[in-house]
């Protein structure tokens, strides 16, 4: 059965984006079949896995307005074992186009539970904000995994989403769990990065990654091409990070 896991921080920012494209693409290169789906109305992760998201019909957003059944936006093989739900700003107007419908925080729990067998891992890279689509994404996950950047604000809106995930664990979901904090942009020349890592250990008693994403130039520069990173640069450090954390992430079964 597939594993659900939502990745989100209602911090912009953070490397959410990254690590949904990447972690997806290392679970991938692992043997795992894997679905992203792509729930942010900026469309990042569609267009970092070099998809042209303004040229593409079927969407997540049509799915959420019940247009289409979710096995209908799934764009097959981007990348070996690794398939996609595209999103495009469209999805912005979801919040308000869903005010009246019927069960709306569990649209997306029901759409995928037609798929989830034909997967390993479904990923869903949530907006940066507690919406209704973050909503939607928490209710259909097992887990959420939430990336912190290595900087002195860290921990400010965490413990706001935590709140926001144990609600939804009492009201909506109560399989919901913290799958865990990952650092993302952890800079090893500068202290600050090492203080918030000591600063949120001593301050959270939740499950941290050992894996550390660094500042990777590499990393910055995949998106762009349409890349995730083990494929872009697959030696470089950002690559053998995501690695890292897919390994983790796998043992956590």
């Amino acid at each position: 059965m597939g594993r659900i896991i939502a990745i989100a921080n209602q911090k912009g920012g953070v490397g959410k984006t990254t690590t949904a494209i990447n972690l997806s693409a290392c679970l991938a290169e692992a043997g795992q079949r894997v679905l992203v789906i792509d729930i942010d109305p900026q469309g990042n992760t569609t267009s970092g896995l070099g998809v042209m998201k303004d040229e593409i019909e079927n969407t997540v957003y049509e799915v959420m307005l019940q247009e289409i059944g979710m096995e209908d936006a799934i764009i097959k093989g981007v990348f070996d074992n690794l398939d996609i739900v595209p999103s495009n700003v469209n999805l912005a107007g979801a919040e308000i186009d869903l005010i009246d419908a019927e069960d709306r925080e569990y649209i997306l729990k029901n759409e995928i539970g037609k798929i989830k067998s034909g997967y390993d891992y479904i990923i869903l890279d949530c907006p940066p904000s507690l919406s209704m689509l973050t909503v939607n994404a928490m209710t259909a996950a097992n887990t959420v995994l939430v990336p912190i950047q290595c900087e002195y604000y860290a921990l400010e809106g965490l413990t706001q989403l935590i709140h926001t995930i144990n609600l939804v664990k009492k009201k909506l979901n109560p399989e919901l769990e913290l799958e865990g904090v990952v650092f993302t942009m952890y800079d090893s020349r500068t202290n600050l990065s090492l203080q918030v890592v000591e600063n949120v250990k001593d301050n959270l008693n939740q499950t941290i990654y050992k894996t550390i994403i660094p500042r990777n130039i590499r990393l910055a520069e995949a998106p762009s091409h349409g890349l995730p990173i083990n494929i872009y640069d697959s030696k470089s450090a950002g690559a053998e990070s995501y690695r890292m954390l897919a390994q983790e992430v796998m043992g956590r079964e």
